[in-house]
């Protein structure tokens, strides 16, 4: 429910803040007053374009604030999502300035106004002659079917699951692309797995085979060298030689000298040690022989691993083994993937028998109890002097599914009688359709709570009787929600439960709209001035009286 209304700066308005209740509220005013100024402050708040040339003289940007109690409108979502604070009631701000700035604010947090959209199209709905274009758009043809049917809640499920099956079979779509992708990758990449298997990375440690072809190329080296050694110990005038005959010659001195003695021992240590040195030497001399197949089998070996490091501009061994695990685990992902297509392409089907069997009974149900909102809707037309209209909901089943199902509904309509009825844009005039929303719009508000509406000049083009019947529906509308109409109408006005009065006046030279609310008395003048004219008589305020009554 709108609680509160403030517009600063805006146009014509300097200041104004007016305060809303429940029920039937008019507002009327000489044409001109600035009745226009107060819907296009709403139209900001509830998320317009904004118009920069409204902002008035007092400063350099005009606001307009709407407060809003939330009770029972279940937007705790819509909260949550957008990471806004939730409070009842809650505060909508638009900011317009001068340098061509807009902003606009929910509870004080800045939002973008897609998301002030969003919020507000729930909270409010204007209704004018020009707008209920809305009647001629499929979607709300359908909506509304389903709402005078009790079908909403069906409708909902229906379109929860349609949209999860939406998803699930473009998931699949994914799969089976990332699949097809894959299985084109997948020859190469076990070209490529063949490849580094052959190298038996988890057999062999390519270092010590380099090291091992290294010694091979190098065999006659080697023997030299172990040969050198062991000459250069092993022969008489070699190491071994010379230590002994020191060694001889310490001997005679033995117990003599202690230090002597301790040079001895050490001389003796290192004859032993020379002497391993020889042995070793010598065993590996014994040993090392040049195998032509071994060199073979290395420089093939290598070769090969070189070339495989070369191929994918890798450094070393580990990084091979890390090339063929990630090769191997998408091959494996390829093997996955077809499975869980499998499994996501029978969940879809599921899925899809699902929605099928609901969209049917959908479609049952609208056909089977259209003839009933039917006749609602004219009787209801029948009270507002529409009593030839003939309205028709047309079906058509959809081989293709869609959020609403399987069917198509057009709304056929014909106002006078003897004609055929054909689709709504195609048959009423505005005042025609202006009754017929206001009809519509009842019978919704009898099935479900519904936002603000407000009418704007819905009533143009009736007078009398008809005028009379649509202040009686408007009366009995604002039990069931919270109603504003803008009208020029006495009859349309006498109904209503709050009365405010749009007012132009000349200060400090400049010409200013104001808002107030009416009282008792201030009511019967008003409704009299829009029967009579500005001369109002005693005989126009009874009959303002008898019409409130």
């Amino acid at each position: 429910m709108l609680a509160t209304l403030r517009i600063q700066n805006f146009a014509l308005i300097d200041h104004v803040v007016l305060e809303f209740k429940n029920g039937y509220t008019t507002l009327t005013g000489e044409t001109g007053s600035g009745k226009s100024i107060l819907l296009g402050a709403l139209n900001l708040i509830l998320g317009e374009r904004a118009d920069f040339s409204v902002i008035g003289p007092a400063s350099d940007k005009a606001v307009v604030e709407a407060e809003f109690e939330l009770a029972n409108f279940h937007l705790e979502t819509f909260f949550q999502s957008n990471d806004i604070d939730s409070v009842n009631p809650t505060i909508i701000r638009r900011e317009i300035n001068n340098q061509g700035r807009s902003r606009a604010f929910i509870n004080d947090s800045p939002v973008q106004l897609g998301i002030l959209k969003e919020l507000t199209e729930k909270l409010v709905h204007i209704h004018s002659q020009h707008n209920t274009l809305e009647l001629r758009k499929p979607d709300f043809q359908i909506e509304l079917l389903d709402t005078l049917s009790s079908l909403d809640t069906l409708r909902q499920g229906y379109t929860l699951k349609f949209k999860f099956w939406n998803t699930e079979r473009k998931n699949l779509i994914q799969l089976k692309d990332k699949l097809a992708l894959s299985l084109k990758q997948s020859d190469y990449n076990r070209f490529q797995l063949e490849e580094l298997e052959e190298l038996h990375l988890e057999k062999y440690n390519y270092h010590d085979l380099e090291v091992e072809l290294t010694r091979n190329e190098n065999v006659d080296g080697l023997k030299s060298t172990l040969d050198a050694i062991v000459s250069s110990i092993e022969n008489e005038e070699g190491a071994s030689g010379t230590l002994r005959k020191l060694k001889s010659l310490l001997e005679r001195s033995k117990g003599v000298d202690v230090v002597l003695d301790e040079l001895s021992n050490r001389i003796q240590s290192t004859l032993i040690e020379l002497q391993d040195i020889s042995s070793d030497a010598e065993n590996y001399l014994e040993k090392i022989e040049i195998d032509p197949h071994r060199l073979s089998e290395l420089t093939l070996l290598l070769d090969q691993y070189n070339r495989v490091l070369r191929k994918h501009n890798l450094l070393n061994q580990d990084q091979l083994v890390e090339l063929k695990n990630n090769l191997s685990a998408d091959l494996d992902d390829t093997g996955d993937l077809q499975s869980l297509i499998e499994l996501k392409t029978e969940e879809v089907k599921l899925l899809k028998n699902s929605i099928d069997k609901l969209a049917e009974e959908l479609h049952s149900k609208r056909v089977s109890s259209a003839k009933q909102s039917e006749d609602a809707i004219k009787l209801l037309l029948k009270d507002l002097k529409m009593p030839d209209t003939q309205f028709i909901f047309d079906f058509v089943k959809r081989d293709e599914l869609n959020n609403h199902g399987c069917t198509d509904v057009k709304m056929l309509f014909s106002p006078n009688k003897g004609m055929q009825p054909i689709s709504i844009e195609k048959a009423a005039s505005g005042g025609e359709l202006s009754r017929l929303m206001l009809a519509l719009q009842n019978l919704v508000s009898s099935k479900k709570q519904l936002p603000t509406i407000i009418f704007d000049e819905i009533d143009t083009g009736v007078s009398g009787e008809v005028a009379q019947k649509i202040g009686a529906l408007l009366k009995k509308m604002g039990s069931n929600l919270q109603l504003l109409a803008i009208t020029h109408l006495p009859q349309v006005a006498g109904k209503a439960d709050y009365h405010f009065k749009v007012e132009k006046s000349l200060t400090d030279n400049r010409t200013q709209t104001n808002v107030r609310v009416l009282n008792q008395d201030e009511r019967i003048e008003e409704i009299a001035r829009l029967m009579s004219g500005e001369e109002i008589n005693e005989a126009a305020l009874l009959n303002a009286k008898a019409l409130m009554n």
